[in-house]
């Protein structure tokens, strides 16, 4: 998720204080990740410093306004306009904790993707009672909240069947076949060759 960019996109908007700006992150996620107000400010100063955004104004509180620059509005448009990019390899902590678990000896996976599957249901029903607490339940903050749980739903779901696929993968497979001892190769000092990619 981009912070950087949601914020910019805010700011297209209207200038923003910092506090300002976290409440309107929140009301337009749904307050699903919420940001302290020291991480929106090192976000501004570093947006500052690339020349997206400016102080502006200070009103009679002392609050200082940011404004975006015209930079900062083609940067915007580039964000909104491009899709998102997923990595290509994957950084998922339970995919690794998978893998890894699974060539280890004497580990239980079954009963690691058990007590992952437990959470994981639980999240999922936990999500599919959350109910929007603001008080328009027909407006734009409710429809930007749905979005983002909607979103979770789908990854939760996702989730749990990636657990039961993993489950099946490794039930064709006796464990000690699965286990992967310790190389006895030395590797050489520094980075690994990069494998050359086939035309």
């Amino acid at each position: 998720m981009s912070v950087r960019q949601s914020l910019l996109a805010i700011l297209d908007q209207a200038p923003c204080y910092g506090y300002q700006l976290r409440t309107e992150f929140d009301r337009r996620t749904g307050s699903t990740w919420p940001l302290n107000v020291g991480q929106i400010y090192n976000t501004l100063d570093r947006l500052e410093r690339d020349g997206l955004v400016e102080k502006g104004d200070v009103d009679e509180h002392g609050h200082v306004y940011w404004q975006i620059t015209d930079a900062g509005t083609a940067e915007v448009r580039v964000w909104l306009d491009s899709p998102v990019q997923r990595g290509h390899g994957t950084r998922d902590e339970l995919a690794i904790k998978l893998a890894v678990a699974a060539t280890l000896p004497g580990v239980d996976v079954a009963g690691i993707i058990q007590t992952q599957r437990r959470a994981s249901l639980a999240q999922l029903q936990e999500l599919n009672r959350a109910k929007y607490a603001g008080a328009n339940p027909d407006g734009p903050e409710e429809l930007a909240w749905s979005l983002v749980v909607d979103s979770m739903i789908f990854a939760a779901e996702a989730e749990v069947r990636w657990l039961d696929h993993t489950e099946q993968r490794l039930a064709l497979h006796p464990e000690h076949a699965m286990t992967l001892q310790l190389s006895t190769d030395k590797p050489k000092r520094g980075r690994p060759a990069k494998a050359e990619a086939s035309a």
